[in-house]
């Protein structure tokens, strides 16, 4: 049977390829080669450039450029010979050194210093500067952009519902009114400081040889600076070196960067939750779409499908994160091989997280709120108010407020009769009563205006 959208096993690569189509050039078998190539390439390029080692001259400009070529035109007809190659070799990373070899050979300068192709280098020098391009470019172009776009229209959510008023939960019980507005922008603030992390987390990489000490490069050049040069050439592929590895880079790096994302899909996961309780509860609408059917028997229904993909999604993207941050860091003396089959699963919590992402952003883009709803449960909790007016009582040294308020109101139906006749009671100055006379479930709202416009 041929792979096809209708074949594939993966929802990444079947029912959701469109979605994650941004990561196929990225963290796919290509994707892997074709960094593998930019790395050896440039490699054999700084070797040239190193005036200590004079066996690989400086290139002229026509050698820099077919060099060059091979790195941004690199086709997928390339790859397909790589892999030929390999199925001779059996090893994928000999198989990516024969081919430059071969690509070359035509060329007599290059051809002259074939056999610093992959120089002093064990596959994992190639292998890990690889992963991390691979990550740095899915960030780049992939999960960050999206991230924004979902931290953008929470934030302008936040600010285009800053004053309607909403009744609070907290424990499932009726609590101290806050707004929608407000409890949007708790969701930026905390998506804001988990993006931070993200982008803080060093994509890390080392080119120091088969256990991390430079034994073969000092061997035939024992008067360079191995270890400046390995810093230079990791930075000039816009990475961060790392200056101690055995012979694998310890993958640290990738456990701290899927720890900072999965803590970001744990708090859409908390969004999509709560907004599917809003829904629920009827604060939110959602705009229905011509055609699209909610249940396949309730004809009424529009199901917060956007919401539960999303939920559904980060939860598989996080068990990948959370495994291979676990395994990861962990190789047995200088190195085993478990690393190699789980990092060909890369990219596969990216393209989960991004499904999630855009059915996120898909949800929010329906929603519409109801402030008829909202302002209904308000009406029907007017118990909320105790806090506020046994608040007042404190102050004024009344006894027992939280005790009073406490009979008043607990398991009990409140109206604003019943309140404001309790307010009448209180000995406080007129003033004060007035304000407490004042209050009503919808306009108790402390400073959750301010806080959701000013995010």
């Amino acid at each position: 049977m041929e792979l096809t959208a209708l074949t594939a096993i993966s929802p990444v690569d079947g029912r959701y390829g469109s979605k994650v189509s941004v990561f196929r050039s990225i963290f796919s078998e290509y994707g892997l080669i074709r960094n593998r190539v930019t790395v050896e390439i440039r490699w054999l390029q700084k070797l040239a450039a190193h005036p200590e080692i004079t066996e690989v001259p400086a290139f002229s400009a026509e050698a820099t450029s077919f060099l060059d070529k091979l790195v941004s035109e690199f086709s997928l007809e390339d790859a397909e010979r790589i892999k030929e190659i390999e199925r001779t070799t059996n090893h994928d990373v000999k198989a990516v050194e024969y081919f430059i070899k071969e690509k070359i050979a035509g060329v007599p300068e290059l051809h002259a210093v074939t056999e610093f192709v992959h120089f002093a280098c064990t596959s994992e020098d190639i292998n890990n500067l690889s992963h991390a391009l691979m990550l740095r470019e899915g960030l780049d172009h992939g999960l960050l952009p999206a991230m924004d776009r979902v931290v953008d229209k929470l934030a302008e959510l936040a600010k285009e519902h800053a004053d309607q008023p909403m009744l609070s939960r907290t424990h499932g019980q009726t609590a101290s009114p806050t707004t929608v507005g407000k409890e949007l922008a708790n969701v930026v603030y905390r998506l804001r400081r988990q993006l931070m992390q993200i982008r803080e987390v060093e994509i890390m990489g080392k080119i120091n040889g088969a256990v991390g000490n430079y034994n073969a490069h000092m061997s035939a050049y024992p008067n360079v600076d191995w270890a400046a040069n390995a810093e230079e050439f990791v930075e000039s592929l816009g990475l961060d070196w790392n200056p101690y590895t055995t012979q694998i880079e310890p993958h640290d790096y990738i456990a701290e960067l899927y720890d900072a994302i999965a803590r970001f899909n744990t708090i859409l996961i908390d969004l999509d939750r709560d907004v599917w309780g809003y829904i629920s509860l009827g604060y939110f609408k959602q705009k229905t779409v011509e055609g699209e059917v909610g249940s396949s028997t309730m004809p009424h229904k529009v199901n917060p499908i956007d919401f539960e993909n999303s939920e559904g999604n980060l939860g598989i993207a996080n068990a990948l994160f959370d495994h291979l941050a676990a395994k990861l860091p962990i190789s047995r003396w200088q190195r085993d091989l478990t690393d190699s089959t789980v990092l060909r699963n890369l990219g596969v919590g990216f393209g989960h997280s991004l499904i999630a992402y855009e059915a996120t952003l898909k949800g929010l883009g329906k929603l519409e709120i109801n402030p008829a709803r909202l302002d209904e449960d308000l009406d029907h909790a007017w118990e909320v108010l105790a806090e506020p007016i046994q608040t007042v009582m404190r102050r004024y040294n009344i006894e027992k407020p939280y005790e009073k308020l406490k009979a008043l109101t607990r398991g009990k139906a409140m109206t604003p009769e019943v309140i404001k006749n309790f307010v009448e009671t209180l000995d406080i100055p007129d003033a004060a009563k007035a304000e407490l006379m004042a209050l009503t479930p919808g306009n108790y709202i402390g400073n959750a205006r301010e806080q959701a416009r000013n995010i």
